[in-house]
């Protein structure tokens, strides 16, 4: 009997324990899931959440998520315009479908030439609210729609003030690659200041900076939005409207309404990024390499000091083949002592790119409005600055809106709006030149990419910004001597847009039924890039470098005779800086009269 019961209690608690540890495997678990509409069409940026916890996802391109979630747990699964729906956690993958919601469809579609109820709209149309897509500390509307639309795709290439996102709606293309869609504000097209090909958008171009359509328009004066998602668009606005039109309604004052002044500020603080988030090797991870790579001869004198990129290595052999000519002695004492203690040196330096190239400066938005009416006029009014103090040590952009709409209710058939935008903008980026294709490796490339990201996530933590003295420490690329602060002081970009819209409509309502419109829209526009590059850039100092005919027939930057390939190369910049200055303008008319039938038969 005794034996029995202890048989009991050893089999109890083996079966405590193998619970206790099913729960902690199941604690330390992952789900996996794919969220589609009912057309099977896979859902971007689906919002999911375990309820009564913190843990959260977002699906991406493919509709896919993963979260950290155990069976019998439930997860609500969130996305703007379809029923929110809660599934339960089981062992399997989970499809889930989601259902539009029809109650959050508003009433009427606009199209941009007239307003339509949704119940006979016969095309594919999402409204959203303007306060239901809000993101403090974004100025731009086009990233704001992210995740918030059925069936429209957005991805930010760059995330650089004035770069267009890609936008795909439903997926649509054409055969030139092009996939933005139309803008139309306040019943008038919205041209792009420039039009890009998908290829010239991921480019990372310079002319990408003045590429989004609407970086001008201040989100605070928006209504709402609609977006046109099927080829019933094309009816409208023709082969433009391919790829979906988004049409946006600014705000307006209302009749009869007190005087209702407001000012609001925002002001946003951006995380540095870390190098804990990438898989990269430290300063002394990668000294073992850079010892064991020279063991075996890839840091030859003639490479590292003549040679086309060199770090550290460049710096050891100058440093014992140069005379100091304040003590007649050499910089560094080819000794076996010295050249330890100067790579030691570098082997501890562990520079953090991430913490010198990046800051935590504010982004600051202020907005004052203005709002009311009387009984035969209504008002609104709006003035907002947008100042991003940059993120990092490069860039900076300001932004000064207006907007003024006032309605004028002639009398019980007539009725006339006058609408006056404007927005200016003034940003400074770091230089870069246009990318080229490398037909023989069949990739796109770069020169002189100082791209404050990629310098941080590519440059070796072994290499240092400043000598002990406080001094800037040159490494060499491009053939010439290269510091990334130098670079940024000398190879810069600035640029200015400038862009006013003035807006007529009228609208006379011949009876209950027909009403004729009208509206007449003229918009002017310019922008100007400017790309300074000076002579102590290494931009410059890379297209003179010829120190010795090893360097010089290597230098693809020099002049170089075709017919006579055995001469040496000449110095085609011979003095000064490069100016590289472009300006574009933009003028655009529309006039439209209409004729507007609704009447409800039966």
């Amino acid at each position: 009997m005794y034996r029995l019961i202890n048989i009991k209690k050893a089999l109890t608690t083996v079966l405590l324990l193998f619970t206790l540890l099913t729960a902690v495997a199941q604690t330390a678990g992952t789900v996996t899931g794919t969220v589609r509409n009912e057309q099977g069409e896979t859902l971007i940026g689906v919002h999911v959440q375990v309820l009564g916890t913190k843990a959260k996802a977002v699906s991406d391109v493919n509709g896919n998520f993963t979260i950290k979630a155990v069976p019998g747990q439930t997860l609500q699964v969130s996305y703007i315009g379809m029923l929110t729906q809660r599934v339960k956690v089981g062992g399997q993958p989970l499809n889930i479908v989601l259902k539009d919601d029809s109650r959050q469809i508003d009433e009427v579609v606009v199209t941009g030439y007239q307003n339509i109820r949704n119940r006979v709209y016969t095309g594919a149309a999402t409204s959203v609210k303007m306060d239901d897509i809000k993101l403090e500390g974004v100025a731009d509307v086009s990233r704001m729609l992210e995740g918030r639309v059925p069936g429209l795709s957005i991805q930010n290439i760059s995330g650089t003030f004035g770069s267009a996102p890609r936008i795909n709606i439903r997926g649509g293309a054409s055969i030139i690659g092009n996939v933005q869609p139309l803008w139309v504000i306040d019943g008038a097209v919205y041209e792009d200041l420039v039009h890009l090909s998908l290829d010239q958008l991921a480019s990372g171009d310079a002319v990408t900076l003045i590429s989004s359509a609407v970086s001008g328009l201040n989100p605070a004066d928006i209504q709402d939005i609609q977006v046109l998602k099927d080829a019933s668009a094309t009816s409208v606005y023709g082969a433009r409207a391919l790829n979906g039109v988004i049409v946006i309604t600014t705000k307006s004052g209302r009749r009869e309404s007190p005087l209702r002044v407001t000012y609001s500020t925002e002001n946003t603080v951006r995380l540095k990024p870390r190098y804990s988030e990438f898989d990269l090797l430290n300063s002394q991870e990668t000294m073992s390499l850079y010892q064991e790579m020279n063991d075996k001869g890839y840091f030859g004198i003639s490479n590292s000091l003549y040679g086309r990129r060199s770090g550290i290595y460049y710096q050891l052999y100058k440093g014992v083949s140069t005379v100091n000519p304040a003590t007649g002695t050499y910089y560094l004492p080819n000794t076996p002592e010295a050249r330890m203690d100067f790579l030691r040196k570098h082997e501890y330096a562990n520079t953090d790119w991430f913490d010198l190239l990046f800051t935590m400066k504010p982004i600051t938005n202020h907005v004052i409005t203005l709002s009311g009416g009387g009984k035969n006029t209504a008002t609104y009014a709006s003035i907002g600055f947008y100042h991003d103090a940059g993120w990092t040590v490069t860039d900076k952009v300001r932004r000064l809106t207006t907007n003024v709409k006032n309605t004028f209710y002639i009398n019980d058939k007539l009725t006339a709006m006058l609408t006056a935008q404007g927005n200016i903008r003034s940003q400074k980026a770091p230089g870069t030149m246009p990318q080229r294709k490398n037909n023989t490796l069949g990739v796109f490339e770069r020169d002189f990419d100082i791209n404050p990201f990629t310098y941080a996530l590519g440059t070796s933590r072994t290499l240092r910004p400043y000598n002990e003295d406080g001094s800037l420490e040159y490494y060499r690329n491009n053939w010439a001597p290269f510091n990334i602060f130098n670079e940024y002081a000398n190879n810069k970009m600035n640029i200015d847009v400038l862009d006013f819209k003035i807006q007529g409509e009228a609208t006379y309502r011949l009876n209950d039924d027909i009403a004729i419109k009208t509206l007449l829209s003229t918009r002017q526009a310019y922008t100007s890039t400017t790309h300074e590059v000076h002579e102590a850039s290494n931009i410059v100092q890379a297209f003179r470098a010829n120190e010795n005919p090893f360097v010089a027939q290597q230098n693809i930057y020099l002049v170089h005779d075709k017919d006579n390939p055995q001469l040496q190369p000449k110095v085609g910049l011979t003095h000064g800086g490069i100016l590289n200055k472009t300006e574009a303008s933009l003028k655009s008319v529309l006039a439209r009269i209409a004729l507007d039938f609704d009447k409800r038969m039966g």
